[in-house]
């Protein structure tokens, strides 16, 4: 069995930043086991798969170690290729997910996700958090990631983190923010939890970082930059009358379109 696959830079406007992804779609789903080879394969931060439902799709996200409820910068992949690659007519994509419905619009060489907020609510600061960032935070926050706040744009872009320690809290990961000279805010997200260090740019972690900046900063539109080493910008906006919602807007280019060979894949599921 043959089946496409593509890799693309996503919340990037130019290859080789922002956070690669790889898209496989699909007529059907795979067995899980499948896909989570598929995934280990590639060894990408995230792969994923989508497969037609009605108008819309299905869609579920791997990273090489495990499946996750919801993946941004994947997200924003997938669509790309639909838009691009695939020839989906329509402005507006609909994808069915474990996290509920997501939708991508288009709107001309930017793409825009809606998705639910998930505020963090402040939290005691664990113990070993200092040793393990280099640095205390000024304020720590929760929602199945820690949200660690610092007062200093430099804080961030300097931080250099234990990944041993970090892999010991009970978290998917953890998000460092700070507000910054030419953004509202930067960020940077570890989450050796789940196999990645350091992830590139995080669409799902603005799902956090979207209301805690909007609510300290008294803006419903915010313009931020994920600080890794591949960097990204991402656009956010929190609007109290899409009641728990919040839209997050970026590029994305096409690095790669290839072919999987998955007939001995295939053949030992079925042995």
């Amino acid at each position: 069995m043959n089946l496409p696959i593509y890799q693309v830079d996503a919340f990037a406007d130019r290859l080789f930043t922002g956070n690669p992804a790889a898209v496989c779609p699909l007529q059907g789903w795979l067995d899980d086991w499948q896909m989570q080879a598929i995934a280990a394969e590639n060894n990408l931060a995230e792969t994923a798969f989508f497969v037609p439902q009605g108008k819309g799709f299905q869609i579920r996200w791997f990273t090489p170690a495990l499946e996750v409820d919801l993946c941004g910068h994947a997200t924003l992949a997938a669509a790309h290729i639909l838009f691009t690659e695939l020839g989906f007519a329509e402005d507006i994509i609909e994808f069915h997910s474990r996290s509920g419905l997501l939708t991508v619009t288009r709107d001309q060489d930017r793409l825009t996700m809606d998705f639910p907020a998930e505020p963090a609510l402040a939290t005691q600061t664990p113990p070993n958090m200092e040793g393990a960032l280099g640095y205390l935070p000024s304020e720590v926050l929760f929602n199945q990631d820690y949200l660690c706040v610092f007062d200093e744009e430099t804080i961030i872009r300097d931080m250099q983190p234990d990944f041993a320690a970090l892999s010991h809290f009970d978290a998917r990961g953890i998000i460092v923010t700070a507000p910054a000279e030419k953004y509202d805010f930067i960020c940077r997200f570890f989450a050796p939890q789940v196999g990645i260090n350091e992830d590139p740019v995080t669409g799902s972690a603005f799902t956090k970082l979207a209301p805690y900046w909007s609510r300290r900063l008294d803006k419903e539109q915010l313009f931020a930059h994920q600080a890794s080493k591949r960097g990204g910008d991402v656009w956010c906006e929190v609007d109290e009358a899409k009641q728990g919602r919040i839209v997050i807007s970026g590029s994305a280019v096409t690095f790669m379109r290839g072919t999987m060979n998955l007939g001995d894949l295939i053949n030992a599921g079925a042995e």
